[in-house]
């Protein structure tokens, strides 16, 4: 394949190239299909709360699709990572232009917005608290919800963004190993390696308040 740098081992991935170059638009309809809920979960997870009830996440990904399409040739010519990765990449500018554009309109005087400039939408340690006390606390718990979000983004806020992005791939996004590797440029032995010690602060601090506990 033409500046394929890719796994050779991956046989699931060369076979999407392989249907994509034989199919054309119809396969690449139904190949986005088949990524579309681990895009959403993606956008989902990462869409600015201030932006709840003003973009819809299908609307996002709708746009993703046409900015793929008019693309896909581009990807075809040089394959350099996993199709999903692609998507997931052209997914994210998509939705750090839509922060862009919609947080704009927001500013005045009395409010200063964060638009995100970079080449991801960085996980905060605000969303992935959020997702944490969702996840792991029982209703019972719900009194304590608020003391636990607090010192859930205190902890969070103490790690290296790099490993929060790591935890967040992981957990919430659902990626393998590999897949956050390419995501954030790392050599998959770093990418691990920061899964593991970040895991490891993690469960500590959910220790601490019993969370992993349901009952």
């Amino acid at each position: 394949m033409p500046g394929e740098k890719m796994d050779e081992s991956a046989a699931p991935l060369r076979d999407e190239l392989q249907r994509l170059l034989a199919g054309g638009e119809q396969a690449l309809a139904e190949l986005f299909s088949e990524h579309q809920d681990r895009l959403e979960r993606m956008v989902h997870y990462r869409l600015d709360q201030r932006l709840y009830g003003r973009v819809d996440v299908s609307d996002v990904l709708q746009e993703a699709y046409l900015e793929v399409s008019r693309r896909i040739q581009d990807y075809l010519d040089r394959p350099t990572v996993p199709f999903f990765i692609w998507l997931r990449q052209i997914t994210s500018q998509i939705l750090i232009d839509t922060h862009r554009r919609h947080l704009a309109k927001m500013r005045d005087a009395n409010q200063e917005v964060r638009i995100h400039r970079d080449n991801y939408v960085n996980a905060s340690s605000h969303s992935l608290a959020a997702q944490l006390v969702g996840n792991l606390t029982s209703p019972s718990r719900a009194a304590m919800r608020d003391e636990i979000l607090n010192q859930l983004r205190t902890a969070l806020d103490g790690m290296e963004e790099l490993d929060r992005e790591v935890l967040a791939l992981r957990h919430f996004e659902e990626l393998t190993n590999n897949e956050v590797a390419e995501v954030l440029g790392l050599q998959k032995a770093a990418a691990s390696n920061r899964y593991v010690r970040a895991l490891k602060r993690l469960r500590a601090i959910l220790d601490e308040y019993s969370l992993f506990s349901q009952e």
